[in-house]
């Protein structure tokens, strides 16, 4: 699993707008309507763009309704389409906060081992976010560098583990509280140094003695 993937399955998780249009509950790909769920689908002021898109999501549950000024939540790939459209507002996430995303970071520089995060696509959800809606963001920038301090924080343990992983000549390590995102940046490098350790591991043992010869 590449970077893109990665993000991909982030997109997935559920992020809070708040609407500036009206659509009826969207009952998605897949799913069957409520029973007295009214025929017609979706009404309002989202225009047949929109509808379209919303109506082909390919997610289990349903969305909506969308109400101006209500929040509601969707899915982040959405957030973000819906935003470029100028049809929302995004709502930061609960821990997109300066004070706790300090302690976050104190606490895991503190620590010898991996702290829990405050999501599994921690670093995809603030990029996308940031990157789409800064302006929705209280205190952007400062949520982005602390954002970065973390990751720079887990990232250089996991380089430290990993070195010793390969000196020590182990066979399995445990991931406690790491993230895919994580995982992937030096799994690769991972990989391929335990596939080196292995094939010289085979080519130092011993082969088999031959069988003896009577002279």
């Amino acid at each position: 699993m590449d970077a893109a993937e990665v993000e991909f399955l982030a997109e997935k998780e559920l992020v809070t707008i708040i609407p500036n249009f009206s659509l009826d509950k969207i009952y998605l790909i897949g799913v069957r309507p409520r029973a007295g769920a009214g025929r017609g689908g979706a009404a309002g002021s989202a225009g047949p763009v929109l509808r379209r898109a919303l109506t082909a999501v390919a997610l289990q549950g349903d969305l909506g309704p969308f109400s101006p000024g209500l929040p509601v939540a969707v899915p982040l790939w959405l957030a973000v389409n819906l935003k470029q459209r100028q049809k929302c507002r995004l709502l930061p996430a609960e821990w997109m906060d300066v004070e706790k995303l300090e302690k976050m970071r104190d606490h895991e520089r503190k620590e010898e081992t991996f702290t829990p995060v405050p999501s599994p696509y921690y670093m995809e959800l603030t990029k996308l976010l940031l990157n789409h809606a800064s302006e929705d963001i209280p205190k952007a920038d400062a949520i982005r560098t602390l954002i970065k301090d973390l990751w720079d924080t887990r990232i250089a343990k996991l380089r430290v583990s990993a070195d010793s992983f390969v000196r020590q000549q182990e066979a399995h390590a445990k991931l406690d509280n790491l993230t895919l995102m994580e995982i992937n940046t030096s799994g690769a490098f991972l990989t391929q140094a335990l596939h080196h350790m292995h094939k010289l591991r085979t080519n130092l043992q011993p082969s088999e003695s031959a069988p003896s010869q009577d002279f």
